[in-house]
């Protein structure tokens, strides 16, 4: 069972989605205002926020920004509920770190099954003792500057090594070259967007079967896949 905090304002979509949750085994807490939802999550994080964009307070974008901006919270995963279905908004919601878009009319079935599954991915990968990152053939020691694929060292310049942190740290989320220039680079305004691919070109050869887990997304970005191990392998 998660904890789902629903923030919408619509009292007849509040009730249909907090049913819906708790049918399919999960614990809704609804509120219907931005800052509201921002307060308990600060009080209790949840497993998971359902964000509709359109509050009467503050913005949904302007509270996945102020979650995915917080080191406490960037963590937990955020689905967006909207009305506006253009290419620019869902590029616009995944920049700021959301998990997932979902617009509106929607599929209470299909909702749930996208919950499910981001829940799923955001608990599947694990973290061993001692600072060492452990996923599939990848393992990662960020203190030591090291990594590892199938057990054999890779060497990684200490840029590289933050390119694939910044999208481990993120996996199952798109992550726009944009982002990555800003998060990774931290002079967007000076660096080609085309360098973005570049590096994940060179990083992808050096984890070699391992560079299957960075997965291109067309016209967006790239995405550390958040499956299972197996199912990264088998996307190569």
């Amino acid at each position: 069972m998660a904890r789902i905090l629903v923030v919408e304002d619509e009292k007849d979509l509040q009730d249909v989605l907090a049913y819906n949750l708790r049918q399919a085994g999960h614990d809704p807490i609804v509120v219907g205002e931005g800052h509201e939802a921002l307060a308990r999550v600060a009080a209790e994080p949840p497993d998971l926020v359902l964000l509709d964009l359109m509050l009467p307070d503050i913005s949904g974008t302007d509270v996945c920004r102020a979650l995915k901006g917080d080191p406490a919270t960037r963590h937990i995963p955020v689905v967006m509920l909207t009305a506006k279905g253009e290419e620019i908004d869902r590029v616009v919601g995944f920049e700021l770190g959301a998990d997932d878009y979902v617009v509106k009319p929607y599929s209470m079935r299909e909702l749930t099954l996208r919950l499910q599954r981001i829940l799923q991915r955001h608990s599947a990968p694990a973290e061993s003792a001692g600072g060492v990152t452990s996923f599939g053939l990848l393992r990662i020691d960020r203190e030591g500057h090291r990594v590892w694929v199938e057990g054999d060292e890779v060497a990684l310049t200490a840029l590289e090594l933050r390119l694939l942190c910044t999208l481990y740290d993120r996996r199952g989320r798109v992550q726009t070259r944009a982002v990555l220039l800003d998060e990774v680079w931290r002079m967007s305004s000076e660096v080609n967007t085309r360098t973005v691919d570049t590096h994940v070109k060179r990083l992808r050869e050096k984890l070699g079967a391992a560079g299957a887990y960075l997965e291109t997304v067309r016209g967006v970005g790239y995405r550390f896949t958040g499956g299972s191990p197996d199912e990264a392998v088998a996307e190569r």
